[in-house]
């Protein structure tokens, strides 16, 4: 067949072709891999047929996932330590630059429907080099899991007298259930959760303003353990770095937004409105909370010390003891935390086994089934938690953040100024084997770079000056290589190829990836067209996932068209 030849769609079911035995064994993988696939679309463009969500039932279900109690811990380490001014200030700071960065990725996987390892591949990192930024996903999720379950474990200590090893295992154990299932259960688990959740986590916060105005000032007036309270520029920065770790928290957004429904005339503004709310609008209710946990842990630190003081629990026990019955108060703040916990660590466990599924099948072309990877990421978190990570979280965080922002602002680059401004990037983002290079020095020469040097000044080896400021080399390092680097490559790298060999269009005429389907000589199974490319060796299509486990190369179109 020509490369640019439109393949029949399939009717007789079977490989008529006389497929070679290495496409047998991709079918085999692949047929073990149809029905789970099919449930929530695990590495893969996420089809309109599967997307009948309206755009704010989406943006409820992102947002319930941000539910997390881990921003009262890290705003109430970094107040207790450098001051409520400085706090603040960082607070403000790591906000705006998570804002600026989620915005352009937060667009491409609602309008592309395609998850953020998927935005990676095409925008400067290639279709293996994406590998290194799915395992730097990955560990957030787990790292952030971990976090969580020690909250929660602390709740169960205080709520139900269980050891805090018991209560980390309780926290692993219970979400797996919940995760099993994808999209379908999780939406429905978020959606009804929130108002539980908003109203047990405002209502003590208004009370106490309400009730004893004096609290405002002495959380403003609080100058920390480190400093007099006035605003330093290293505290600042130091405590910009630990707000910055939770720059990955937008992947798991776009794990949700690649759900959105296609954007048209009529539903442009709810769209819009979704989008942004829950794409980097995120960041707003985060900031928000971090600040209400400077505000309760400067509350309770005259009660419960500056050890336990960043710890959610003893926040809302204290505020609650304020305003009601005693006999409620440790039920109420144990249901807070639990509920928290539940939200947000179905969200990691689910992304997290998306990251860890999405490399090692492309790495080995085998593709073990997503609940393998729930287990393995569940493990990494119950390790971290059994070594009591609680007690350096900010040291963690500090660390990670690097990384991380490193790479989103890579890829955020990527899409704002290589495709945008620059133009040497393709305008629509592609993900699938055989159209994009192995690896693309674009993201991968940039992320190495930032996330190398931004990491050794972290460590002090730049000399002690400079180690509060290695988040902002991280970002300005990512934002300065990424364009220089595809002027220098004059973007060579982007593209393995430009044709598909499919005559379908690839969008639709609202700009919207097209719902026209054919059909998988692999699997057997209908996919919507952005899933599919031609067959280098038979007359028909096949999906991104038979490609990726196609171990000899068999289905691969060649380069160079």
């Amino acid at each position: 067949m020509s490369t640019t030849e439109s393949p029949r769609p399939r009717t007789d079911k079977a490989d008529t072709a006389g497929a070679a035995d290495a496409a047998g064994r991709a079918e085999t993988t692949a047929d073990q891999a149809v029905k789970e696939t099919l449930e929530d679309y695990t590495l893969r463009f996420a089809p309109r047929s599967y997307r009948r969500w309206t755009p704010m039932v989406v943006a409820t279900t992102a947002l319930g996932g941000i539910a997390y109690m881990a921003d009262f811990s890290i705003g109430a380490g970094i107040g207790l330590a450098h001051g409520t001014s400085n706090a603040l200030l960082a607070i403000a700071l790591a906000a705006v630059v998570i804002f600026v960065t989620g915005f352009p990725l937060a667009y491409y996987g609602a309008r592309y429907n395609i998850d953020l390892d998927l935005i990676t591949r095409g925008s400067g990192f290639g279709y293996y080099g994406s590998v290194l930024t799915s395992i730097i996903f990955a560990s957030f999720t787990f790292i952030f899991f971990a976090l969580e379950g020690s909250i929660m474990a602390q709740g169960l200590e205080i709520g139900l007298g269980l050891p805090l090893w018991l209560g980390y295992a309780v926290s692993t154990l219970m979400v797996i259930p919940l995760v099993v299932y994808g999209m379908k259960a999780l939406s429905k688990l978020q959606v009804w959760t929130t108002p539980i959740w908003l109203l047990l986590m405002v209502a003590p916060l208004v009370y106490l303003i309400a009730n004893d105005p004096g609290t405002v000032d002495r959380f403003l007036a609080y100058p920390g353990t480190d400093g007099d309270g006035a605003v330093n520029t290293a505290s600042v920065m130091l405590g910009a770095g630990v707000c910055l770790s939770l720059i990955a928290q937008i992947g798991e957004q776009i794990d949700y937004l690649r759900f959105m429904p296609p954007r048209t005339e009529a539903n442009k503004r709810a769209w819009w409105t979704a989008v942004v709310m829950a794409g980097p609008g995120w960041v707003v209710l985060g900031a928000l909370k971090q600040a209400i946990g400077v505000f309760l842990a400067v509350y309770i630190l005259a009660e419960v010390g500056p050890v336990a003081a960043p710890e959610p629990i003893q926040q809302f026990r204290g505020a609650f003891e304020a305003m009601m019955p005693s006999w409620l108060v440790i039920p109420l703040a144990v249901v807070l935390v639990v509920i928290s916990q539940i939200k947000i660590n179905v969200t990691n466990a689910y992304s997290g086994s998306l990251a860890w599924t999405n490399s090692f099948t492309r790495v080995t072309g085998h593709y073990p089934g997503r609940m393998v990877f729930v287990l393995v990421n569940l493990a990494f978190a119950l390790v971290l938690m059994e070594a009591d990570m609680f007690s350096f979280l900010n040291g963690v965080l500090g660390f990670y953040s690097n990384c991380a922002i490193a790479w989103v602002v890579t890829v955020a680059t990527d899409i704002g100024v290589n495709k945008y401004v620059l133009k040497l990037s393709p305008l629509q983002p592609e993900f699938r084997r055989g159209m994009l290079h192995a690896v693309n020095p674009v993201g991968v020469v940039a992320f190495v770079a930032a996330s190398g040097l931004s990491i050794a000044m972290y460590f002090h080896l730049l000399g002690d000056t400079l180690q509060p400021y290695s988040p902002v080399a991280a970002a300005v390092i990512a934002f300065v290589l990424t364009p220089l680097m595809a002027v220098v490559t004059r973007g060579r790298y982007y593209l393995r190829r430009t044709d598909d060999g499919i005559a379908e269009p690839l969008l639709d005429a609202d700009g919207n990836p097209s719902g026209a389907t054919l059909d998988c000589h692999v699997c057997h199974q209908s996919y919507e067209r952005p899933d599919l490319t031609a067959c280098v060796t038979h007359e028909a299509v096949v999906c991104s996932l038979c490609l990726s486990t196609d171990k000899t190369g068999d289905h691969v179109l060649p380069a160079g068209v």
